[in-house]
């Protein structure tokens, strides 16, 4: 395990206690709907935050982010509640989105879209997947089919995203569209807007598995989008580039999240197994029950592990795309298993609203999605294993 820095103890220390005694209480909050909760409920529970002294820890008070294995340890403890990460401000998509713009982002760019979303009072979305019942990008990112075209000293921008996390809500957006570098390659561009805008309209909000993010996942037109050149996040033609300096972290942050939500829900499978009897005993002393909490330690620590080796490899300054990859693979695998088991343990009670077990189940089925399904992970890391065993064999003959 990497060494923790004493910044990274104490943050960490000050996002749990916060996360357990604040945060927890309002798991029962009607404001929590099948969308996701209300704003009005995040903005509650981020002044709370503030207070405490927890808002966006993953960034500090200079602007540089925490190392990657800094952040995994407080990621992790403000994912131990569904709302957590909305609370501490290091959700996704925001927090993906904060790490691209700093390191993308012009100084412009930083003031006037980083610094609201890092004092937490600006929801951001990133506009890239489209519907694939019109064959739209989604794990495969060459499918894009919105574009972006240069008219005078403006681009204007059309197409149709699917599956756009909190766009309902948000005020700023990462818009990826198509655009042409001249030299007949495929090319996208990144663009900054701020939200609302006429010319984006959201056509639905999407009913999903999920229900932690707020303002749901929406089916959204772009109708004639005006931006100026200003709007470009880094260079043109360069977004494809940009996604992957975003997205080995973003995948990251994922497992570290929702680490800390199943190390929560094995902790209520736990007590529920140790005072519930059946059969003359505790459930806990029945080796069926018992012999899923002992996996469920196993694989807790074996995503924990993975996380630190990739946010090391991360650290060491690698792109760390196979890495992030086999992490993301690894992790959200084990934690399904993990939250099916809490649920499995807890019988009747498992399936209910009673415990966040279940909505911890629900969101780690479709965390095996997000950020690339399983089989796309493998099937990447199959291509790079076919590509290393070509060099070896090339490298021999010349040798």
């Amino acid at each position: 395990m990497t060494a923790l820095t004493s910044r990274a103890l104490a943050i960490g220390e000050r996002v749990e206690r916060f996360v357990r005694d604040v945060v927890v209480p309002f798991e029962r909050d009607p404001r929590r709907g099948s969308h996701g909760p209300s704003d009005e409920l995040v903005q509650e529970m981020r002044g709370l935050a503030r207070d405490a002294g927890v808002l966006t820890p993953h960034i500090l008070a200079d602007g540089d982010h925490l190392t990657q294995a800094e952040t995994a340890h407080v990621l992790i403890r403000s994912g131990l509640s569904p709302l957590g990460p909305l609370a501490c401000n290091t959700m996704a998509p925001d927090e993906g989105n904060m790490y691209l713009i700093g390191k993308a982002g012009s100084a412009a760019q930083k003031e006037r879209f980083l610094a609201p979303m890092i004092a937490g009072d600006a929801r951001s979305a990133f506009f890239m997947t489209e519907p694939a019942s019109e064959g739209g990008a989604g794990s495969d990112p060459s499918m894009m089919q919105t574009t972006a075209r240069l008219d005078g000293n403006h681009w204007v921008i059309d197409g149709r995203k699917a599956f756009i996390t909190g766009a309902d809500g948000a005020k700023i957006g990462i818009v990826m569209a198509r655009t042409d570098p001249g030299d007949g390659k495929l090319a996208a561009t990144m663009f900054l807007v701020d939200l609302p805008d006429p010319a984006i309209r959201i056509e639905r909000v999407l009913d999903t598995i999920d229900s932690s993010m707020p303002g749901g996942h929406a089916v959204i037109a772009i109708d004639g989008l005006r931006v100026s050149a200003d709007a470009i996040l880094g260079a043109p033609h360069e977004g494809f580039r940009y996604a992957q300096v975003r997205l080995s972290p973003a995948r990251l942050s994922h497992c570290m999240r929702w680490l800390g939500a199943c190390i929560r829900a094995n902790e209520i499978a736990t007590d529920y197994a140790c005072r519930r009897h059946a059969f003359g005993k505790p459930l806990i002393d029945h080796e069926g029950v018992g012999f899923m909490l002992a996996e469920n330690l196993i694989d807790l620590r074996q995503a924990e592990l993975m996380i630190d080796w990739c946010a090391g490899v991360l650290d060491g300054g690698s792109l760390g795309t196979a890495e992030s990859s086999m992490a993301k693979v690894a992790v959200s695998e084990a934690l399904m298993r993990i939250a099916d088991r809490c649920v499995q343990v807890m019988g009747g009670t498992g399936v209910t609203g009673d415990t966040i077990v279940e909505q911890v189940f629900r969101e780690i089925r479709a965390f095996r999605i997000y950020d690339g399904p399983t089989e796309v992970h493998k099937w990447s890391l199959a291509k790079k294993i076919k590509r290393d065993w070509k060099a070896a064999q090339a490298s021999e003959t010349t040798a």
